[in-house]
This record gives structure tokens, C-alpha cells and sequence, in this order.
């Protein structure tokens, strides 16, 4: 279909909540193709890329694992295990920066695929992080609203810098 341009930082549309799908139809299917054309066209290649990430208000994220992208539509997470893990992250959308952030060490994930069928799966470690990071942008957030007050400023001096 179409590459399109990774919204970064100070974009608005990454700070908007996104809308769930209702229709699992052509215009579906159009999207997620769109999103797995533009998940590599980064500065550096993606593992998940949101909706929202190519300016795209909408519930739906992808997931490169396994050697395949695979798409998830209006994902919801529920925390199995309550312990967390820091380790490094970075963003499409945040380009050049990479800091350590807590997440969830376990979590099971429900969603549908672009068909409408339930996915309901349990993932820990890498996996439930991506989820969790993916998921994030969907509700208008991104990693460094994650980071202390102190490393969030650094964090966006930084990109200032570099842009």
C-alpha cells in the first residue's frame, strides 16, 4: 500500500486517545498494510508500531515477532503479575533516545485480528514490554511519560538538540 512518515515527538496526534475499530473491513486491512510498509522506515527498524504512530487516531498496533508482523485491534492489557522489570527503550517516534522503563514482567493480552476474531493470549518478558509500549500510544502516551521528571526533561533536551 504506502509507506507514510512516523509521527515524532510534538506531533499531536500522538497525544490523543484513539478511537476503537468497529469495522474489520477493506479500509482495515489497508491500514495494517500501511502500518507494516512504515514500520522499518524509522531511523532504526521498529518491533511495533501504533496507529497513532503514522498519524492514525485508531486502536490497532502491530507486533514483529516470530518472524512475522502480526496485527492486534483494540488491545486491552490486564497485569498478571505485578512485579516489574527496567530495561531499555526506545521509539519510532522518539527518534534517538533510549532510556530504562518499568513495565509489567507479565501480562495477558486481548484483542481482535483484522478478521474480528478474539485473540487472547498470556506474555511475559520483551513481549509483554512491546504490548505494554504499544498499547501506551494508544491512550495518548509515550515512553518518556514514563521516565522521572528529571530524565523526562533530559530526554526532551536531548531530542531538542538532535533535531
Amino acid at each position: 500500500m504506502a509507506r507514510r512518515k512516523i509521527r515524532t515527538f510534538g506531533d499531536p496526534v500522538l497525544r490523543e486517545k484513539s478511537k476503537k475499530i468497529e469495522n474489520f473491513d477493506e479500509g482495515l486491512s489497508a491500514l495494517i498494510k500501511d502500518m507494516a510498509d512504515s514500520i522499518n522506515s524509522g531511523y532504526q527498524p521498529g518491533v511495533g508500531l501504533a496507529a497513532p504512530q503514522i498519524g492514525i487516531s485508531k486502536r490497532a498496533i502491530i507486533i514483529n515477532y516470530d518472524d512475522e508482523i502480526k496485527a492486534f485491534i483494540n488491545p486491552e492489557i490486564e497485569v498478571l503479575d505485578k512485579s516489574k522489570e527496567a530495561d531499555g527503550e526506545g521509539c519510532l517516534s522518539v527518534p534517538g533516545i533510549r532510556e530504562e522503563v518499568d513495565r509489567f514482567k507479565k501480562i495477558r493480552l486481548k484483542a481482535k485480528d483484522i478478521k474480528g476474531n478474539n485473540i487472547d493470549m498470556v506474555v511475559e518478558g520483551f513481549l509483554a514490554r512491546v504490548f505494554q509500549h504499544e498499547v501506551d500510544h494508544l491512550e495518548g502516551m509515550l515512553f518518556i511519560d514514563r521516565l522521572d521528571k528529571k530524565k523526562k526533561r533530559e530526554a526532551i533536551t536531548k531530542m531538542h538538540k538532535t533535531s
